[in-house]
């Protein structure tokens, strides 16, 4: 997996315009997916490892849309998120 997520492609720097890039990690939701090569940034969440089957982190998608809901943001999408959470800060500093 870590070999899967460090690989470097020197045509192809963003990961969904790759054929051969396989995984995603999206450090603000701490998530594995399947890249969707689809011409888009799609990727579907996976809960265990492709290649090993280890249990992956439970996404935490759902509890990031209820923490900036919590803090009065009704529309993550808009942009207007606090910086925190567009990393893995947000949960990471809550520990």
């Amino acid at each position: 997996m870590t070999e899967e997520l460090t690989r470097e492609c020197d045509r192809h720097p963003d990961p969904f315009d790759c054929p051969d890039r396989l995984i995603v990690y999206v450090a603000r939701f701490d998530e594995y997916g399947i890249i969707v090569h689809d011409g888009g940034g799609s990727h579907i969440a996976i809960a265990f490892c492709p290649f090993c089957g280890a249990k992956l982190p439970e996404s935490k998608r759902a509890l990031w849309f209820d923490r900036l809901k919590a803090i009065g943001v009704m529309d993550p999408l808009s942009g207007d998120i606090p910086k925190e959470f567009e990393t893995d800060e947000w949960f990471r500093k809550a520990r």
